[in-house]
């Protein structure tokens, strides 16, 4: 194993957090801004990159760090570890409402490919990287573009879905369509596509976009209800347009109905 061995566990429902359990010198690498809580022992370290390579020399380390300002994150990761004695224990938070999910790559032929801000946090050794798209088709209309994550090694690593997460296993030959957004990641073997919707009325009155994902197994694909994209937009297109005046709450009445409801903020 080049990766820590790590213990785990999944707490709550709809806002969940994953409590990973480190025995002395082993570790966890997260994104920025996922950390939650941890004990006391448990050293917190701020590194170029995955720390997946930490022997190959400060060129590599910076190559390495360099690669994920192509996917948008930040250059630096936080490292966890146990430097104490007896078992500690860390935990990391969902950015958004969903699901955290476990992703055992030593189960999944050793990558998993997944969009950009889905990744959460993995044993130390498991290696962060980026996935070119070969299509051009795929990265201008498949939702997530050129680039996407890959994990690779044979550890734990822990991914996020908006809203509920499902699992499904293809056969060689099926075809999943799925929503371009909705796509959160898939095994190695999966060949990802996009597809035009196809029919003047779909393209023009569907609202539904214009290309589907198509996903041609053998292997795992997980898909979600709700992309942060999809949320933010209805949050965005209900917001206040002038000064602090509301929508009314779908009220006749408008600004008259929140002042008859309570509402006194306009």
């Amino acid at each position: 194993m080049n990766a820590h061995e790590i213990e785990y566990q999944i707490h709550g429902k709809e806002m969940q957090f994953v409590e990973i359990e480190l025995d002395p010198q082993e570790g966890v690498v997260a994104e920025s801004g996922s950390f939650m809580m941890m004990n006391d022992g448990i050293a917190m370290e701020t590194i170029f990159g995955d720390g997946s390579n930490q022997d190959e020399g400060i060129l590599g380390k910076l190559f390495s760090a360099g690669k994920r300002l192509l996917t948008g994150e930040s250059l630096f990761m936080t490292v966890f570890s146990n430097v104490g004695s007896g078992k500690k224990h860390v935990s990391f938070a969902a950015p958004y409402p969903g699901q955290i999910f476990p992703i055992d790559l030593s189960e999944m032929n050793g990558k998993f490919v997944c969009q950009k801000d889905a990744f959460l946090c993995a044993a130390k050794g498991v290696s962060v990287g980026i996935e070119f798209s070969k299509k051009l088709g795929r990265g201008l209309f498949g939702g997530e573009g050129f680039i996407m994550q890959k994990l690779e090694g044979d550890g734990m690593a822990f991914v996020h879905a908006g809203g509920n997460m499902s699992k499904k296993v293809l056969q060689a030959g099926e075809v999943l369509k799925v929503d371009t957004g909705c796509v959160v990641g898939f095994t190695k073997d999966v060949n990802y596509d996009v597809e035009f919707v196809g029919g003047i009325k779909n393209t023009v009155f569907g609202g539904e976009g214009l290309f589907f994902a198509t996903l041609k197994g053998p292997g795992t694909v997980y898909v979600q209800s709700l992309p942060f994209s999809r949320l933010a937009g209805r949050v965005l297109a209900l917001a206040p347009k002038t000064g602090n005046k509301t929508r009314g709450e779908g009220s006749l009445l408008g600004g008259i109905g929140d002042l008859l409801d309570g509402d006194n903020r306009i």
